[in-house]
This record gives C-alpha cells, sequence and structure tokens, in this order.
C-alpha cells in the first residue's frame, strides 16, 4: 500500500506536486557573501529534489542587502544574481520537485557585519547581544513591500513554481507582527490589524505581481519567541484566515528560539 506521503496533492491554484514531502528552508551558509549562488548550494538541493521530495525551498533569500543576516546567504534582490537562480530553478525542476523561494529580511536580526548595513525594524528595540535598529519610517515599509514583490517576481523569471514569504522566527514581517518589537502608534501598529498590516500588504503585492499558477505562501510562528510574549495563538489564528483571503496558497508553521 502506498504510503499517503508520496501521493500527488495540488495547492488552491492547481499546481500540483508529486508528492507531499517537502524540504523546509534550511540555511547552509553555503552561497558567495555577494548574493550569487553557490555550487555548495546549488549540489546540496538539486540532490534533494533527486532524491525525491515533492517540494524543494531554498534558504531563506534576502529582498534587501539591508536585511543580509547570514554569511554565505544567497540572494534575489537584484537581477545581477539571476543567472545563479535560473541555474537553481532547472536543477531542482529537472528531477521533477516543484521548487520555491523563501524571500527573506532579517530586520533587526541582520548583520551589519555582513551587509556592510545598520539593520532597521518597527521600532527602535533591541534585542540581547543585537545592535539597536533604526525605527523603519513610511518610506521603509512601502519600500520594502516593493522589494519583496520585485524578488518574487525575479524568481518567476528565473523558473521556480513559487515563493514563501518568511514571517516567522522574529525576522523582519514577524517583528512587525509583535507587539513587544513593534510599538508604533500609526498605521503599521498598535492594534493587532495593524501589526499584521506589513505581512498582510506585503502579500497581496507579491500575489498581484505574479500569475496565479505561481505558488504563494507564508511561514508564521504560532507564537512570539523569547519570555516576552508579543504574539499568541489566538492572532496567529485569525492572521491564518486573513492570510488565505489575501491569497496564499499554504501557510507554513514553523516555532523557533522558543525558550
Amino acid at each position: 500500500m502506498t504510503s499517503p506521503l508520496l501521493s500527488p496533492f495540488s495547492f488552491p491554484n492547481g499546481l500540483t506536486a508529486r508528492n507531499r514531502v517537502w524540504l523546509a528552508p534550511l540555511t547552509n551558509g553555503q552561497s558567495h557573501d555577494d548574493g550569487s549562488l553557490g555550487d555548495d548550494e546549488l549540489r546540496w538541493l538539486s540532490c534533494r529534489a533527486q532524491g525525491g521530495f515533492g517540494v524543494v525551498e531554498t534558504c531563506a533569500a534576502h529582498v534587501a542587502e539591508d536585511g543580509h543576516a547570514w554569511k554565505g546567504e544567497l540572494g534575489v534582490f537584484a537581477d545581477r544574481l539571476l543567472p545563479g537562480l535560473r541555474r537553481l530553478a532547472a536543477a531542482v525542476a529537472a528531477p521533477g520537485a516543484l521548487g520555491l523561494v523563501q524571500l527573506f529580511h532579517g530586520g533587526l536580526r541582520a548583520n551589519p557585519q555582513v551587509s556592510g548595513l545598520p539593520t532597521w525594524s518597527a521600532s527602535a528595540v533591541a534585542e540581547p547581544d543585537l545592535p539597536v535598529p533604526r525605527a523603519a519610517t513610511e518610506q521603509d515599509i512601502l519600500a520594502v513591500i516593493e522589494r519583496f514583490r520585485d524578488a518574487a517576481a525575479r524568481a518567476l523569471l528565473a523558473g521556480f513554481a513559487g515563493v514563501e514569504l518568511h514571517g516567522a522566527h522574529g525576522y523582519l514581517l514577524g517583528q512587525f507582527l509583535s507587539a513587544t518589537q513593534n510599538r508604533r502608534t500609526d498605521r503599521w501598529g498598535g492594534a493587532w490589524e495593524n501589526r499584521a498590516r506589513l505581512l498582510r500588504e506585503t502579500l497581496r503585492a507579491v500575489r498581484a505581481a505574479v500569475p496565479a499558477a505561481f505558488v504563494v505562501g507564508v511561514r508564521l510562528s504560532p507564537e512570539d519567541w523569547g519570555q516576552a510574549k508579543g504574539l499568541d495563538l489566538d492572532e496567529n489564528l485569525e492572521l491564518a484566515r486573513w492570510l488565505v483571503e489575501d491569497g496564499a496558497d499554504f501557510l507554513h508553521l514553523s516555532l523557533w528560539d522558543a525558550s
């Protein structure tokens, strides 16, 4: 009897994966510091596709240079990266897997020693052992929405089957969700619907920039990380409904750094 894990499944937009075995994003630092694809990253991901995974996701790929968090992190922030992205998309698709790019911005968890740029977030609230980020301006917020949108369009152009917005693990989109990190009093903070606005507007912008056949999903942490809880499960359940309304094809739940 065939395991259900090995049976095909279809996303709401009709795109079908050959099975339900999904390689979640794993950041291995195998690419180059300028964001271009490294041979080790190409080999590692293509081997998973050859091994039979139905869906293969990249590591967290930064959509802007000031969102770069680790050495060797794959980038999707500029057209000059397209040759490598095309190689990766083709290598994953050739054995029959669906390739997705995880779109990411580190926010206050970006690394100035890697990017050479200062960090910013919803508010000027630091985490232990990290520099105090600059509080985002309205222009910063609107610009990063465009960065996510353009990165999704770049992933489509490269030949990937879809993207995932990284709204989990305390990175930029998750920082705006958290009442601990987001202490704004404008339309991007305060009430829950305002804290969720950046993620929702980003999803809508991405969804509008790509065809319906291109998969768009969101990664969420069910609760906030650490001891200072700024996000709870009930809020995330409501957010999940909103994201489906906004056009998400899948939701990926992942709780990390929960101490």
